[in-house]
């Protein structure tokens, strides 16, 4: 495995942190931070070095984008989508599966690949669809329908998307080309209150044709226990969860600093030494440090391919709602200890308070969170 140090190296990140601001303010994609990260090999990170990649292990790439999202939240975002597909890639490989090894291959090739999976009011998620996936001559299929958050619209050469059929019994995975016709992405109002530099624009499929060779996977509609779904939720949760945990810990660094460099006007010591403060610091540190071993642990877990059973979706679920809920309160605690300044909109802490934000929305939102927890508890609610 290549040493993560030598390639996210301290002057790519400290770059990166420098031009958050400016991407942030102005509405704009990073390309620079994504031109780098790609010539870095960072994009290939879960792609066996035989296939061109640097050969991590998920955990490497979880502390990874921590490291990430504490420079440039949006930036780490953005990656984020591509890299969950490596990792359900990564998972089903693992599983002896290789249906989406030209995924790796073609990452560490410097191909782009978007997740084009959310629907507006789909609480199903993964197991129904308002898109139509029309069956084609020869195996391809014709996708219609509308994607939202579609993160690296801007940029991505390949995106992962799915549908339904006309009948409705099954599920249609597949890739799409950016050379095909038939989709068109709208960014017209792309002005969001946080996270803006992903570019995560609406994608409009009118009978895209993902060819039959890159359609992966058909499953009945559903719940179901088939590996590519929960390589999908796996790899999501976990990956969204360590952007949030990097959040988190860098509200926190920031509090730190900004409780060292203060004085009480009344005693003349730095904030640090107030033990309110002191005793709010604390419950930060422990908030951090017990995402810390949760993240670890769901990571390693799945490295392992860990039998967890019925556990595992409660447990993903549990990690992701956590990594936000810790992040945002990160947030809240840093602005307090950070003073009035840090109100400004062109603060760090500012723009750190409105990236969290973005958490509440991508899946498993708080109810859906909560209805899986439930059910995974006290079963599911009688009809």
């Amino acid at each position: 495995m290549i040493d993560p140090a030598t390639v996210l190296t301290t002057d790519l990140l400290d770059g990166i942190r420098a031009r958050a601001a400016g991407y942030d303010e102005a509405n704009a994609f990073p390309h620079e931070d994504l031109r780098l990260l790609q010539e870095a090999g960072y994009l290939g990170a879960l792609a066996p070095t035989a296939d061109g990649g640097l050969g991590w292990d998920l955990p490497a790439v979880v502390a990874a984008q921590r490291l990430l999202a504490r420079h440039s939240p949006a930036t780490a975002l953005a990656v984020n989508m591509h890299l969950i597909w490596n990792g359900v890639a990564h998972i089903l490989r693992r599983q002896g599966d290789e249906s989406l090894g030209f995924i790796h291959r073609e990452s560490a090739a410097g191909e782009i690949f978007a997740f084009g999976i959310s629907e507006a009011g789909n609480d199903a998620v993964l197991f129904d669809s308002d898109t139509v996936a029309e069956p084609l001559a020869g195996g391809s299929f014709g996708f219609t329908g509308t994607k939202i958050f579609t993160t690296l619209s801007p940029v991505w050469t390949r995106l992962g998307t799915f549908g339904k059929t006309p009948d409705g019994g099954r599920l249609v995975f597949g890739f799409l080309d950016r050379s095909a016709a038939g989709w068109a992405a709208d960014g017209s109002s792309w002005d969001m209150l946080g996270m803006r530099a992903t570019h995560s624009h609406t994608t409009r499929l009118t009978g895209a044709v993902v060819p039959a060779e890159r359609i992966v996977r058909q499953i009945p509609t559903g719940p179901n226990a088939d590996p590519l779904t929960f390589g999908i939720f796996a790899s999501f949760l976990t990956l969204v969860a360590a952007v949030y945990t990097g959040v988190g810990e860098r509200a926190l660094e920031l509090a730190v600093q900004h409780l060292g460099r203060r004085r009480s006007k009344v005693t003349g010591e730095a904030l640090s030494q107030d033990p309110v403060l002191r005793y709010k610091a604390a419950e930060a540190s422990l908030r951090q440090l017990t995402m810390d071993t949760q993240l670890r642990s769901v990571a390693a877990d799945i490295e392992a391919g860990a039998d967890l059973g019925a556990e595992w979706f409660p447990r993903l679920v549990a990690n992701k709602t956590m990594a936000v809920r810790t992040a945002k309160a990160q947030a809240d605690f840093a602005l307090e200890a950070s003073g009035g300044a840090s109100y400004h909109r062109g603060h760090e802490l500012s723009r750190l308070y409105r990236d969290v934000m973005a958490g509440v929305f991508h899946p498993s939102d708080d109810e859906s969170a909560h209805q899986t927890l439930a059910n995974a508890l006290l079963g599911p609610v009688n009809r």
